[in-house]
């Protein structure tokens, strides 16, 4: 089972992609977790990525794309992964697409969450108090939107030309509420 979580900063892919992928078996691959690590652990990869990140940009394709095949080629990842935060390009999307090719394997679905621009304000500064991520600023969070909007949004195109199964699921309830949304698409596709 390949699935993508889909959706804005601040709409709850992270956290309804874990109870998914919690409940399916299958590792909870997130690209922003992973990367946070790396800059926490002050590594290359993090040295590379932070200032971007704290910016509100995306981490270059190449990059991206590297870290998810290293990911995705250990052993539990076997059985299938929910992607979280990737793939946020259409270049990446068909690297994504070669990769699960190489592999002999296939996207099943696209779950994308959709939150009101409101509602994802309040969100990521509740997050920002909570965690303190410094990519959780009003500033950054406008900027990450705008990326979002030009270069993210494109993939659900991409893959609405490629037939993939494409669900959208209203995320502006509780995580219980939008959890049992995601469960009750999941069972029907």
């Amino acid at each position: 089972m390949i699935t993508v979580f889909f959706g804005p900063p601040g709409s709850g892919k992270g956290t309804q992609a874990a109870v998914v992928a919690e409940r399916r078996g299958v590792p909870h691959v997130s690209t922003g977790e992973i990367l946070r690590a790396e800059v926490a652990a002050d590594t290359e990869l993090g040295r590379e990525a932070g200032p971007i990140m704290d910016a509100g940009h995306l981490v270059p394709d190449d990059l991206m794309v590297r870290i998810i095949e290293q990911r995705m080629a250990q052993q539990d990842a076997r059985g299938g992964v929910i992607l979280d935060g990737f793939p946020r390009t259409v270049p990446q999307a068909q690297a994504l697409d070669a990769m699960l090719l190489r592999r002999g394997w296939t996207l099943d679905m696209v779950v994308a969450l959709d939150v009101p621009e409101e509602m994802l304000q309040e969100r990521v500064l509740n997050r920002a108090g909570e965690e303190g991520r410094a990519d959780d600023s009003l500033a950054a969070l406008e900027k990450r939107i705008r990326v979002y909007k030009d270069q993210t949004l494109p993939v659900l195109g991409y893959y609405q030309t490629r037939e993939i199964a494409i669900v959208h699921v209203d995320g502006s309830g509780t995580i219980e509420q939008v959890a049992s949304h995601i469960r009750e698409t999941l069972a029907r596709h």
